[in-house]
């Protein structure tokens, strides 16, 4: 039987591919940013996480954070890239869907 992710579909793709896209950009996008702090934990920094993904964050500041929860089959390949830390290493700045579109504009126009 289909997952949810597997079934949606806008004619194109379904909702899994884009957002295995998602991991993978993102992923790109990490092993490229320069003088940013990549990190990836099985945790947040709360202690909470939800189960079978990890966060990865890019950067450290607050207004300035990025992160996403990927599926645990990518934290071999993080791990071997990217800071492993217990627990999440900055406190989530708060920042929602929206800002990360921003924060990734504004990256877009330095990068």
């Amino acid at each position: 039987m289909k997952t949810v992710e597997e079934e949606l579909h806008d004619g194109y793709h379904s909702m899994q591919e884009l957002y295995d896209h998602r991991h993978r950009l993102y992923i790109a996008l990490a092993k490229k940013v320069i003088n940013s702090h990549v990190w990836i934990s099985k945790k947040h920094h709360d202690g909470g996480m939800f189960e079978g993904y990890f966060i990865m964050g890019i950067g450290s500041a607050k207004g300035r954070q990025i992160s996403y929860h990927l599926p645990l089959s990518y934290w071999k390949e993080c791990s071997k890239y990217f800071d492993v830390h217990e627990q999440a290493p900055y406190e989530f700045d708060g920042h929602t869907s929206e800002d990360v579109l921003l924060r990734l504009e504004k990256w877009g126009a330095i990068l």
